[in-house]
């Protein structure tokens, strides 16, 4: 068969769909580096603004359920990379994919679009589509669709995908780091073939130049098949950890694995159940047909181990480029903050603190751009543990998903129960909460000085109520806001006198 660099030339138009997501946001560099030219369609572009590669790019807003939107994002395309899915927002998920999947197809035929990319489910043949998971079913019927709309596709079936900041792996770490003997469901005897993410990346920069006489789907895994129990083990023994003790039950239903892995890891139960759920059956490739296309180089696909270690090297090194938590958490409000004092929609309850730092700007914005994960909220530890706590049990994200790195943001990071709406490096920090609310809230927290040259910090909490419960919870927990949103400033500016100047360049 031809091989894909003979296929076409290079320096094709790239459309990448889903650019704010954990795949999308690590194939656009990789495309640019590949010498393609790249298009970035989101539903938010300004959570691409910080990224690295984003000034090589061009970026346009659209949703793949909006016909004119995606018409527009197509214009002069040849590849179109498909990177997105509805799950997670509501019953209706699958009917939303199918739609968009359809629309997504339609336009791409009508813009003479030369192919289309998708990363799918890899989904054991033997199974019936009704006995699999909603999510599998879905991964694979929005496959269909793509393969039937007229335009040249290539789609990727994968199992596990193994890399930093991977729900599968962020999910497989904690559950091993956390737990040295683990009561599990079954399906951790459930025989899997993980892949490397740097395999998958691979493989999709690759499907861009298959000859356009191919149209089918594609297995993609590593080297080694193995079971989760197998996985977990072989976590701890490149983590350096004592080996550990996996009891398997069968009485955890995929509803309970994912509350019991909410409950130990820092994925969300609506994110687990899913991942929980295709592990139900067996996902071994069946074919490797893509190296046809796509040349394994030496050293891969990459193994299991290799694979573990340069996943948990990257956290390590606070080099983690996107995350699970990239794309926004399905149902959280995205409605940017109301602009004073144009604001008319209603009540907006706000609580402002001020403080004098005796701190430069350069070292309090430090500390704030610092704030969460492991370094907390700077007030009432114990407050904070409880309001992330009860907002697992609503079913929300907790306050475990901690950050993508440590020192600092960007637009659209999730930062624990919080999502960063604006950041002006050095000025201001804006957040949008993403827990459960009966309302819409936000917490902006700014460096500037005062009429005397002193450095002051500014902190505002914003909050729209939903209803009247929303007015009658804004009310319960004022009480307690001169300890949290109080406390919270003063200890800000502590930490921010304490924080060592850095030395001049």
């Amino acid at each position: 068969m031809s091989s894909a660099q003979d296929a076409e030339p290079s320096g094709l138009r790239c459309l990448v769909t889903g650019a704010t997501g954990y795949i999308g946001g690590r194939l656009a560099p990789e495309l640019l580096d590949a010498g393609h030219r790249v298009r970035c369609m989101a539903r938010t572009p300004v959570k691409l603004r910080d990224h690295p590669w984003v000034g090589a790019t061009e970026v346009v807003a659209g949703d793949v359920t909006d016909e004119a939107s995606v018409r527009d994002a197509l214009r002069d395309i040849d590849v179109a990379y498909y990177l997105v899915h509805a799950l997670g927002t509501g019953k209706d998920f699958e009917r939303t994919d199918r739609t968009a999947a359809r629309v997504f197809g339609e336009q791409a035929r009508a813009a003479g679009v030369r192919r289309i990319v998708y990363l799918g489910g890899l989904t054991p043949r033997a199974v019936a589509a009704h006995d699999l998971s909603p999510h599998l079913r879905s991964r694979a019927e929005v496959g269909r669709i793509l393969l039937d709309s007229g335009v040249p596709a290539t789609v990727l079936r994968a199992a596990v995908i193994i890399g930093s900041g991977s729900a599968s792996f962020e999910m497989l770490r904690y559950l091993t780091e956390r737990l040295p003997v683990m009561v599990t469901p079954s399906w951790v005897s459930t025989r899997i073939q993980p892949v490397a993410v740097r395999d998958v990346l691979r493989y999709l920069v690759g499907s861009a130049t298959m000859p356009a006489d191919v149209s089918r789907a594609f297995d993609i895994g590593g080297p080694d098949v193995v079971t989760y129990r197998d996985l977990m083990r072989r976590y701890a023994a490149v983590a350096g950890l004592p080996r550990r003790l996996i009891v398997p039950v069968p009485v955890l239903t995929p509803r309970l694995s994912s509350h019991w892995i909410g409950l130990v890891t820092p994925v969300p139960a609506g994110v687990a159940k899913p991942l929980a759920e295709s592990l139900r059956h067996e996902v071994v490739c069946d074919e490797h047909d893509i190296a046809d296309y796509v040349p394994d180089p030496p050293g891969s696909p990459i193994g299991v181990d290799k694979a573990l270690s340069l996943a948990l090297r990257r956290v390590q090194d606070a080099q983690v480029s996107t995350r699970w938590s990239s794309a926004s958490v399905p149902g959280a409000p995205s409605d940017p903050l109301p602009t004073d004092p144009d604001w008319a929609g209603g009540s907006l309850y706000t609580d402002r603190r001020e403080a004098v730092v005796d701190a430069s700007p350069a070292d309090l914005w430090r500390v704030i751009e610092g704030i969460g994960g492991e370094n907390g909220w700077y007030s009432f530890p114990l407050a904070w543990a409880v309001r992330g706590r009860l907002d697992r049990l609503a079913g929300g994200v907790g306050l475990r998903r901690g950050r993508r790195d440590a020192a600092r943001l960007r637009v659209g990071d999730s930062l624990d129960f919080w999502r960063v709406e604006e950041i002006e490096r050095g000025r201001l920090l804006r957040l949008r909460a993403e827990m459960r609310l009966p309302g819409l809230a936000w917490l902006e927290m700014s460096v500037g000085r005062d009429a005397e040259g002193r450095t002051r910090y500014r902190q505002r909490a914003v909050f729209h109520p939903r209803g009247l419960l929303g007015h009658a919870y804004w009310w319960a927990v004022s009480p307690f806001h001169a300890t949290v949103f109080g406390g919270m400033a003063r200890n800000i500016a502590r930490a921010a006198a304490r924080t060592p100047a850095k030395p001049a360049a």
